[in-house]
């Protein structure tokens, strides 16, 4: 019997040892990336006071297209942008949840590059 490894718990585990090292602040929130295998969602919290400032995904009902993709992930890079800069939010920290920074993870991060936002 083959045993599989538990790709969800080593994620977790990734993904506390960073947290352990990044936290966010009402002046430099945290950029959190969450993705499934059909979308990807992000959101900005302040650590601090334990509040989602603002989230976007691609289960909202304004977003068009395919969620599982790396041009989706683009778009609501640019969507969180946007909603931050709204809220005089420019400088992030960005923690990519425990993933590797490749394929959406990154494309989300080079959308909110693009939309305005500073790592």
């Amino acid at each position: 019997m083959v045993n599989r490894p538990n790709t969800a718990a080593q994620r977790a585990k990734r993904h506390a040892r960073v947290r352990g090292k990044i936290s966010g602040t009402p002046e430099r929130p945290r950029l959190c990336v969450f993705r499934s295998e059909c979308h990807i969602y992000a959101q900005l919290i302040d650590d601090v006071a334990g509040h989602t400032l603002c989230a976007a995904s691609t289960v909202e009902k304004e977003f068009e297209g395919k969620g599982g993709n790396k041009e989706a992930a683009r778009k609501i890079g640019q969507t969180i942008a946007e909603r931050a800069l709204k809220k005089g939010i420019e400088t992030v920290v960005f923690d990519r949840g425990g993933y590797i920074y490749h394929g959406r993870v990154q494309a989300l991060a080079e959308g909110a590059g693009e939309g305005g936002l500073k790592f």
